[in-house]
């Protein structure tokens, strides 16, 4: 059975700062530079206001 939860890499649309977040957030993520909203939680898999470089395996 494969999980359908992962690590993704998302870049800020702001800065360009590149972080490593979980695709099922249950809280807002925001940008460790410059403080933007990299993802929103929607109660599955969270809404990414970032650009998505890759998902971890």
């Amino acid at each position: 059975m494969e999980t359908r939860s992962k690590f993704i890499r998302v870049r800020c649309k702001d800065c360009g700062n590149e972080q490593v977040i979980f695709n099922k957030a249950s809280r807002i993520v925001s940008c460790h530079i410059c403080g933007a909203t990299l993802a929103e939680p929607t109660g599955g898999k969270a809404k990414i206001k970032g650009e998505l470089i890759e998902e971890i395996e």
